[in-house]
Order: structure tokens, then sequence, then C-alpha cells
């Protein structure tokens, strides 16, 4: 069975949308990506919702940094798209198919990319393994979050890796506790 983790930039409240904060309020420091660089030789897909998919699609595929991305094998969970244009995207209908796609004897880790709302369904149907999160030294106040602040799925989580960087951001690696 192929391991799920769910990779997030995310502030100390939780929130992870419209990161664009994570390139005007704090200095970058080239050691903080070195998680997203073993992420992307480690994937052996990337599954997207569909707002992630609508955003990157366009722009990933003329990007050298994201050259093994745009090689592997792609899949955007939708009840709507249809013909996606990106190089070896499919789609999945369901978290049923997310479910077989785990239980694939294909190489590489699933790798889900910044899509909130695909990583809730994902923790509440049991299929998330883990989650590599980089957690900037800021408190936004309000946002979409990873993890709702009431009505959402309990999961216990286990710290296996964790680092701290020079700018304040936190390298995080947690496995959700079976």
């Amino acid at each position: 069975m192929r391991t799920l983790i769910v990779s997030e930039f995310i502030t100390l409240d939780g929130v992870i949308e419209n990161p664009e904060w994570t390139y005007t309020e704090v200095k970058p420091v080239p050691e903080m990506y070195e998680l997203k660089g073993r992420e992307q030789t480690e994937a052996g897909c990337l599954l997207l919702g569909r707002v992630s998919y609508d955003e990157f699609a366009p722009v990933w595929p003329d990007m050298e940094e994201f050259a093994e991305y745009n090689a592997m094998p792609k899949y955007v969970v939708s009840s709507s798209l249809e013909n996606p244009q990106w190089q070896n995207t499919s789609v999945l209908r369901s978290l049923d198919e997310v479910r077989t796609l785990k239980e694939s004897d294909a190489a590489g880790t699933i790798l889900v990319h910044a899509s909130g709302t695909l990583a809730r369904g994902l923790l509440a149907a049991g299929l998330v393994d883990r989650y590599h999160l980089l957690v900037f030294p800021l408190v936004l106040g309000g946002g979409k979050r990873l993890f709702p602040a009431a009505g959402g799925t309990k999961a216990r989580l286990d710290l296996v890796e964790h680092e701290t960087y020079s700018n304040g951001v936190q390298m995080q690696v947690w496995d959700v506790a079976r």
C-alpha cells in the first residue's frame, strides 16, 4: 500500500489559504525547502483537488523547478473536470478511487499539495498517512484552515521529524497514528 502524504505551508493559527505570505512575510532560507525537494524525488504521483489543479496547471508546466512533478502522473479529485490539459493528468471522481490508487502496487508516495478541502476529506476517509508541514511564524487571524476549528475529524498524530530554521519556520513531519 502506498503512503499518502498531505504537504502544506501553514501559519501558526492553521491558515493555508493563499500562501503568498510564504514569500512576502518571512525571509526564505534555502534549507527550509529541503523537504520539498525530498517530496518531489519520493513521490510516485501528485494528487490535487480541483481548485489547486486550476491554479497549478497553467503555471507549473513551464517552471523548471517542478520538472519532476510535471513528468509524474497527476490525479485530480473532481466531479466536474473534463479533459485535463496538464500532461499525465487523470481525473478521479471519488475518494473510493483515491483508495484504489493508494492500494495499488505502484512505486512512490502519493503527494497531496495545497489542497485543503481534499485533505480534510481524505483524513475523514482514513486515507492520510502523513503530514509534511512547513509552519510559518505568522498569525493571520482568518482564512481557510487545514484543520477546521470545530466539527472536524479527530486524529492522533505522532511527530517523526522536525527542524526549526533560522527564519523561524518549522518543518514538522507527522504520521497519523492508527
